[in-house]
């Protein structure tokens, strides 16, 4: 077997395998679709057998999920160290792979987006769009470098809590109660209720357990957008975070509910291994752009435990 494996080769590995295509990894590199495939070849030349099934949809061989994790391991300790040189300097440099739920990246994260573009413009967020149950997971494998993860207990340290969401029914417009200003939860019993798998189960179970009230869904949602839509067409009812109201067509309406709770929204690096050196940077520009007070934003170049407060949203 040859010898002498480089970083472009791992580089285009990485970028194939979570891009899915060889067309949106030169994209995402930068480079032309043909240099993605000739460094993807010299790969396989170099470990001695194919990494990638090529096809209508490109999948990774065997061989090429025992090489994937590290692949990732090697080229973000090289992206690593390139960004702590240019913190050295002065200013934070480095692409960093942040993981949220769907409602977050819809109703949160085209705020923090244009705050770290303005503010660090050398450090490249790319957006991972998750459910809550698979962040975790995200983090420790290296698919992420950075999350926002959903009531985690206990919260990492150094993590930022970016504030709560709080929990709201999702009524069609005309709904007898899409106009009251608090909806209680057995007021709903009467609808089909529309439950969302990909998330918010385990606060849905508690408000109905606040109240008392039975828990019988007459339908699991996946995905959120087909969860919208069916309430959009009448089909129910359903309980949604705060931060959905910006995926809501004009038909729906998010109204407070009863018993009231909040899901905490935390922003944080893996608890594995040590966090990208930009990530500081971007949780102390974050706290400035949803004016978190000084008492609970970062410390100066490390973040550090804060308390969770309030956050923009409501319906």
């Amino acid at each position: 077997m040859a010898t002498g494996v480089n970083l472009a080769q791992l580089r285009a590995l990485v970028a194939v395998a979570e891009s899915g295509g060889f067309g949106s990894a030169a994209d995402e590199l930068r480079i032309s679709q043909s240099a993605v495939s000739h460094a993807v070849a010299a790969l396989e030349r170099t470990v001695g057998a194919p990494v990638l099934h090529r096809g209508a949809r490109v999948r990774l061989t065997p061989l090429g999920e025992q090489l994937l994790p590290h692949a990732r391991a090697a080229t973000a300790a090289a992206e690593a160290i390139a960004t702590i040189a240019a913190r050295h300097q002065g200013e934070p440099v480095g692409t960093v792979r942040l993981a949220a739920p769907t409602t977050v990246c819809q109703g949160l994260l085209p705020e923090l987006l244009g705050a770290w573009r303005a503010a660090h413009p050398r450090v490249t967020v790319r957006i991972f769009e998750g459910e809550d149950d698979e962040l975790d997971a995200w983090l420790a494998s290296g698919t992420a470098d950075a999350a926002v993860l959903i009531d985690p207990e206990p919260a990492p340290a150094g993590a930022l809590p970016l504030g709560q969401d709080s929990m709201h029914a999702l009524l069609r417009r005309d709904h007898p109660l899409a106009q009251q200003p608090v909806v209680d939860i057995r007021d709903l019993a009467d609808d089909a209720f529309l439950l969302s798998e990909g998330g918010c189960e385990r606060q849905i179970r508690e408000i109905h357990r606040r109240a008392g009230a039975r828990f019988a869904p007459a339908h699991r949602i996946r995905d959120v957008g087909t969860l919208i839509g069916m309430v959009n067409a009448g089909i129910g009812v359903t309980v949604m975070p705060a931060l959905a109201h910006a995926m809501l067509p004009p038909g729906c309406v998010l109204v407070p509910l009863e018993p009231r709770l909040a899901r905490r929204l935390v922003l944080t690096g893996p608890a594995n291994r040590p966090w990208h050196p930009a990530l500081a940077a971007l949780m102390a520009t974050a706290a400035t752009a949803l004016a978190l007070p000084a008492t609970q934003r970062p410390a100066t170049g490390a973040a550090r435990a804060t308390t969770p407060v309030g956050v923009a949203g409501s319906a």
